[in-house]
């Protein structure tokens, strides 16, 4: 089972505010965090991919500010979060630094994960930064989220997180090693090490927050596991009470995973291909549809004419000039610019928009081919 994460190319791990400061003082723990970073530094040389998700910012900016523990209004909450944002950045970039990694802050809104345009703006900016090698630490932008528009817990921040950038891991570390039957106190409880499915009677056995600190509980947990299961990506519940606390699950430690039944991409590949409708068409050159076939990216200059009035992140098929359609696939321009660029070379694209744009129209990680897939 810890081969999971040992294998995992992509990981999310999402951090928890008690975990990261201390109830007491209001300061980071930084032991802790050092042997966490540790961890991430050991995953990054087996190859992984790290993106975090980072609770913190309010239970960092409350105690500088001076405002009581229990709950906060949004406004304070909101001037809570736009003070220990500061302190919380400043943390995750010296404790990277000590490995040789640079930290991204990137701050998001639920409308960032929800809406397609925003959806494949911000996975672009996280893709890049990892190709950089640089560490995205991301918070929820909470000092202007309107309680309409919150993720309200990381958890299922991280979970949206994990399935947008089609990781194939999520951890979440919490003041719980994992899912019970009942809470953990209780007598009777029994401790479960793996999920399959999330079932009605796996929703049950979830309980209420367990800290003070932070927002989330067993039931955020339980969402976040439907959310990156339905993408494709495993995920598992950990103690992070104890020093190095990705090394502990390496090692078999008490924990509880839930297991995806596909991979990222291909649930990512299946939802293209069978939820969402196609707004407007591309139709390609034989060269075109040659290259798709070997799984590669729709480029410009294979497009022989643009059908429909399609925004950036639409679907469209992709079809061929006697109109069968060979693949589909999110759009990575509207379809005025996508008219505009036609036939042109990626280095022409430039000079015909007036901006640097992608160099694909749709990138075959956005694509389905609808006569079977070729990963």
């Amino acid at each position: 089972m810890t081969s999971r994460l040992d294998a995992a190319r992509r990981i999310v791990v999402k951090i928890g505010s008690a975990l990261l400061v201390d109830g007491k003082t209001g300061a980071i723990k930084a032991s802790w965090l050092s042997s966490l970073i540790d961890d991430l530094a050991d995953a990054r040389v087996r190859g992984a991919e790290i993106i975090i998700v980072s609770s913190g910012a309010i239970a960092l900016g409350r105690r500088t500010l001076g405002l009581p523990r229990g709950n906060l209004r949004l406004e304070q909450k909101q001037a809570a979060a736009a003070v220990g944002q500061i302190a919380l950045a400043q943390a995750w970039t010296e404790a990277l630094r000590t490995r040789n990694m640079v930290a991204a802050q990137v701050l998001v809104t639920l409308t960032d994960t929800e809406e397609r345009r925003r959806y494949l703006n911000a996975r672009a900016t996280l893709a890049t930064l990892l190709e950089q090698g640089a560490v995205p630490v991301i918070n929820e932008n909470d000092t202007v989220a309107t309680s309409e528009i919150r993720y309200g817990d990381n958890d299922r921040l991280a979970a949206r997180v994990a399935s947008m950038m089609s990781a194939d891991c999520l951890v979440l570390l919490s003041d719980i090693d994992g899912l019970y039957t009942a809470p953990p106190d209780q007598e009777g409880a029994t401790f479960l090490p793996q999920v399959d499915e999330i079932t009605p009677e796996i929703e049950a056995m979830a309980g209420k927050p367990v800290s003070g600190v932070g927002s989330g509980g067993m039931i955020t947990k339980i969402e976040a596991a439907k959310i990156a299961l339905g993408a494709g990506c495993n995920m598992v519940i950990a103690s992070g009470h104890e020093m190095h606390p990705l090394r502990r699950i390496l090692e078999g430690k008490r924990c509880t995973w839930f297991l995806a039944s596909a991979s990222a991409l291909q649930s990512r590949k299946r939802w293209i291909a069978g939820t969402l409708q196609p707004i407007g068409r591309l139709v390609v050159d034989e060269g075109a549809a040659t290259a798709l076939a070997k799984g590669k990216s729709l480029l410009p200059a294979g497009v022989k004419t643009v059908q429909g009035a399609f925004a950036r992140g639409d679907t469209v098929s992709i079809v061929t000039a006697a109109g069968r359609e060979i693949a589909r696939g999110l759009v990575a321009y509207d379809a005025t610019d996508a008219t505009r660029i036609l036939g042109l070379k990626s280095s022409e694209i430039e000079t015909a928009l007036g901006f640097r744009g992608r160099d694909e129209l749709v990138h075959r990680d956005d694509m389905v081919l609808m006569g079977g897939e070729r990963a």
